[in-house]
């Protein structure tokens, strides 16, 4: 099993849908992979067309526990006076990505567009974002530390 660091490049969204008739969006963009969620920061200023470029990492073991390689990329409206509204999401597969990775070291997707949609699966928007996975190196177990004591090869 190899372990690396699966790292997503958040770039845009153009043309998401307004989650109140009235007033501007506030988009920011929560990614969960096998449990774990990061988050954006919000874009204040960019409506419906907001720009992020903003890098988000993950602790990737491949092959891990589960065969649920995918990224669930949920697009929801910051509010402030009330909970945040869901605009949409998009669902990015990444396991020829990991594979690709183990094999080479590193592996990168250029920046894509994603449809993003909404809970009855109609078009809301496009998401972009590029992806890269990159293996991190094994250490020797010399010198390694376990539970306050070290591991030596006597």
């Amino acid at each position: 099993m190899a372990v690396g660091i699966l790292e997503v490049n958040l770039i845009s969204g153009k043309g998401l849908k307004r989650s109140d008739f009235l007033g501007k969006i506030d988009p920011y963009v929560e990614i969960q992979y096998k449990g774990q969620t990061r988050k954006s920061s919000v874009v204040t200023d960019g409506g419906r067309n907001p720009t992020w470029n903003e890098k988000l990492k993950w602790r990737a073991e491949f092959p891990g526990s589960g065969t649920d390689y995918k990224l669930i990329i949920k697009v929801m409206d910051h509010d402030t006076f009330s909970a945040d509204d869901f605009i949409g999401e998009a669902t990015v597969y990444v396991k020829e990505l990991l594979e690709m990775g183990v094999e080479q070291g590193k592996m990168e997707l250029r920046p894509t567009k994603y449809n993003v949609v909404d809970s009855d699966l109609s078009f809301v928007g496009e998401i972009t974002i590029g992806l890269s996975y990159s293996v991190m190196q094994e250490k020797g177990m010399e010198g390694e530390e376990f539970g306050g004591w070290k591991h030596s090869q006597f």
